[in-house]
């Protein structure tokens, strides 16, 4: 679809592979692309896979973004809360194949997305905003409180706490931790099985689990946006 976006449909799976060269963050180009993608597979597509480049499924908002004037950067969190809140009422199975780091906002993916699978080994994930010096919106608060286990919930916001991938999967940013070489495969096994839910169960289901925390997050988000300031240098 983009430079950074490739589209394929592969059987009734949508493949989304976010690649930018760099840390594939997420700035109004790639969140932009990312609608059109989901746009597509909603006329064609039964379930959805979004997958990272080699090491890196993201680094987060474009911090050349979030570094310049505060209307311009809260304007992105916005635009990448709502990315997030779509995600999470995705009328169909929407999967991650985290290939690497995961931090900030690509952390909040992992939290939207219904099931995530990494890789084992010595990555980087989770939020990381009170350590650079920036409050958490409602929203990544709320989808923290709702997919993150207990446990590892004040660790994971207010102590930014940061995890590999088998630690990832314990506090709940990941469903499974796989070899690398194995992740496309895995994931496109998960996908395709979840692939065979009914459109009459698993849409009208979603919407009644979802719901709830999204129009919680949609009438507050005025306000949350007032909230965020930039990293502190």
């Amino acid at each position: 679809m983009t430079d950074l976006l490739t589209y394929r449909l592969e059987g009734s799976i949508a493949v989304l592979a976010l690649d930018d060269g760099k840390a594939n963050v997420f700035n109004d180009t790639s969140i932009a692309a990312i609608h059109a993608a989901l746009d597509r597979a909603e006329k064609e597509a039964g379930t959805v896979v979004l997958a990272g480049r080699p090491g890196r499924f993201s680094g987060g908002f474009d911090l050349s973004v979030m570094g310049s004037d505060i209307p311009t950067m809260q304007a992105l969190v916005r635009s990448g809360a709502e990315l997030l809140l779509r995600i999470w009422e995705f009328p169909r199975p929407f999967l991650i194949a985290c290939t690497g780091h995961a931090v900030a906002a690509g952390a909040m993916f992992l939290l939207a997305a219904d099931y995530r699978i990494g890789i084992e080994g010595d990555w980087t994930i989770g939020l990381n905003e009170v350590g650079i010096g920036m409050p958490l919106p409602v929203f990544t608060v709320e989808l923290a409180r709702a997919r993150l286990d207990p446990r590892h919930f004040t660790k994971a916001t207010l102590h930014a706490q940061l995890y590999d991938g088998a630690g990832a999967v314990e506090a709940g940013y990941l469903d499974e931790a796989v070899a690398p070489e194995a992740l496309l495969d895995r994931v496109m096994a998960k996908a395709t099985d979840m692939s065979k839910f009914a459109d009459s169960g698993y849409g009208p289901s979603k919407h009644r689990v979802r719901s709830g925390l999204a129009e919680f997050v949609r009438a507050g988000l005025d306000e949350d946006m007032g909230s965020i300031s930039p990293p502190v240098e």
